[in-house]
């Protein structure tokens, strides 16, 4: 049986000219949990991150930290939904800069319209879109997991959400994945680990959103 690890990339830099970039807060997350999984003896045959800044930067820190020796590898598909895009396609703008908390409730609207799927032509990426994106390579992934073998994956927390939603509801379509999808979504936390074993039966969710590796003040979720 193999073991794939999806892994939320460190806190980013909210509030910033470029949210894509990883904090003082988000490194040490990253390196943080690769000492942990060195620790446990994790030794994955593969590495791969998606193309966004953060998430490749989380996945050297996490690699120098562990020492691991195996080579990086980008897969776009792991990359997450545009949230800005579907942020700035919600019918009511915000008045104002907006706080964490504030920025959080917006989000939850934006989203919640995007994954209804009823005003797909205002999206760059529709709901659908990005759920069979991140199924192709999800479905990758887990082919590179051979028995005894395991794999890590850097990315986001709706790419994670939506991975989690298609192996907990098999077969669901979009619309009947949306709830779920929202719900695994809305309390990712950065630099958690979610667990899926492979085997011959195929691909099943394990562990979701593991962050006891990281101390209480370093537990974030933006």
């Amino acid at each position: 049986m193999g073991v794939l690890l999806l892994v939320r990339h460190g806190q980013a830099s909210f509030g910033a000219e470029d949210y894509d970039v990883l904090s003082e807060t988000g490194v040490a997350q990253g390196r943080r949990l690769g000492e942990v999984l060195a620790d446990q003896g994790l030794s994955p045959s593969v590495v791969l991150h998606g193309g966004m800044r953060r998430q490749r930067d989380t996945a050297v820190a996490m690699a120098e930290a562990a020492g691991w020796g195996v080579s990086l590898e980008t897969d776009t598909r792991w990359d997450e939904f545009g949230h800005l895009g579907v942020i700035s396609a919600y019918p009511e703008p915000p008045d104002g800069e907006l706080d964490r908390r504030s920025f959080h409730q917006l989000f939850e609207k934006a989203t919640a319209r995007w994954a209804a799927a009823t005003h797909d032509e205002e999206y760059d990426e529709t709901y659908a879109a990005f759920l069979a994106r991140v199924g192709d390579g999800l479905a990758d992934a887990t082919r590179r997991c051979t028995s005894g073998s395991s794999a890590v994956v850097v990315t986001s927390g709706g790419a994670i959400a939506a991975a989690c939603a298609a192996l907990v509801a098999v077969d669901a379509e979009p619309p009947e994945l949306s709830a779920l999808w929202q719900r695994f979504n809305a309390v990712l936390v950065n630099a958690s680990v979610t667990k899926v074993l492979v085997g011959a039966s195929g691909a099943r969710l394990l562990t979701f959103n593991e962050h006891s590796h990281l101390d209480p003040e370093d537990v974030t979720y933006r």
